[in-house]
C-alpha cells in the first residue's frame, strides 16, 4: 500500500497533477463514510447528508 501511495505521489509531483489529490482525498473519505454506516446505528443520520 506504501508503494502505492509513493508511485501516485510521484506521478502527482511529477506531471503536476496536484488538483488531483482532492479529489481522491474525498472519494476516500465517501468511501470509508459508507463503509462505517453499514451496520452502525448512524446510518439513518448520515443518509440524510445525501
Amino acid at each position: 500500500m506504501t508503494e502505492f501511495l509513493k508511485d501516485l505521489w510521484a506521478f502527482m509531483r511529477e506531471r503536476k497533477k496536484f488538483w488531483l489529490a482532492p479529489i481522491i482525498l474525498v472519494m476516500l473519505l465517501l468511501g470509508v463514510l459508507i463503509v462505517f454506516a453499514q451496520g452502525s446505528a448512524v446510518a439513518p443520520f448520515i443518509y440524510t447528508l445525501f
